[in-house]
């Protein structure tokens, strides 16, 4: 693996390495770092995980990108932070991409079941009332986006879900976040974490699982999992990341943590993740 710097404006294509790169690796309530919205670029193809409220500036800020600059989009939940830009994100596209500047409707990675309650618990209200489409009909869903179907891969030991996009594999699984209360995934809210390429773990917002650990660690060349500091009832914490073994800490990077905790020492994990750094997997 490499980690370099961008020079400028971010290139949304490469060579046909897997690359990943974080346009912010915060929690929902960081500033310094953003939020963890993050690009996986492979040949011609990218897609944009998540895009937050600080979405926006963020990919502007460590990108050089522009909104309509966006084609692939997958949302892992409907926290703020993950989706709190995605109606900007849309707009933009409708209104200046399509209207503007000849682009297509943004590609959206998303099963039916996450699908709906996206729309109808999230999205509608501001998106539904802004025009008549050509049929006479309020906005929906598909006049903004255009879907790509993940198809179900397993429900046990966990619900996973897959998908090939443009040479891009991934593997969607479900993880247990919220409620505090919920005692595993599939009483959990919808959630998911991502295996790419069936090399590189992203945990998603993830209370401690070492299950879901142990089911990825083996096939992970790197790992990046959910970090809080102190104890925390949706989120795994640093104490507990801690009591990893060894040669499982060594290939994780720590992300969607606090501003502030760089300052903590992580002796043994691969580091901290960083935003604006592009990470090659060769």
């Amino acid at each position: 693996m490499k980690i370099l710097p961008i020079d400028g404006k971010l290139s949304l294509t490469n060579d046909g390495e897997l690359e990943v790169f974080f346009i912010g690796t915060g929690s929902a309530f960081a500033k310094k770092h953003y939020q963890t919205n993050f690009l996986i670029i492979k040949g011609d193809k990218h897609i944009l995980v998540d895009f937050g409220t600080t979405g926006p500036v963020a990919l502007d800020a460590t990108a050089g990108l522009d909104v309509p600059d966006i084609e692939v989009f997958l949302p892992t939940h409907s926290h703020c932070d993950h989706i709190g830009g995605v109606e900007y994100l849309a707009l933009m596209n409708r209104y200046v991409g399509m209207k503007f500047l000849g682009k297509p409707k943004l590609n959206m990675i998303i099963n039916k079941i996450y699908e709906k309650v996206l729309w109808e618990m999230s999205l509608r209200g501001g998106m539904e009332w802004n025009e008549v489409n050509g049929e006479g009909k309020r906005l929906g869903f598909a006049d903004f986006f255009d879907v790509v179907r993940p198809t179900i891969k397993m429900r046990e030991p966990r619900e996973v879900w897959e998908v090939n996009f443009g040479g891009i594999h991934l593997e969607l699984f479900r993880t247990n976040h919220i409620p505090e209360q919920a005692p595993s995934p599939d009483e959990a809210f919808i959630t998911y974490g991502l295996f790419i390429d069936g090399r590189i773990f992203i945990s998603g917002d993830t209370k401690f699982d070492r299950e879901l650990i142990d089911q990825y660690a083996d096939r992970s060349e790197w790992m990046f999992h959910d970090t809080q500091i102190n104890p925390n009832p949706v989120h795994a914490c640093l104490p507990e990341l801690k009591t990893l073994p060894e040669h499982i800490k060594q290939k994780m990077f720590l992300v969607h943590y606090p501003d502030g905790a760089e300052n903590n020492p992580i002796d043994g994990f691969a580091g901290w993740a960083v935003q604006g750094a592009r990470y090659i997997f060769d």
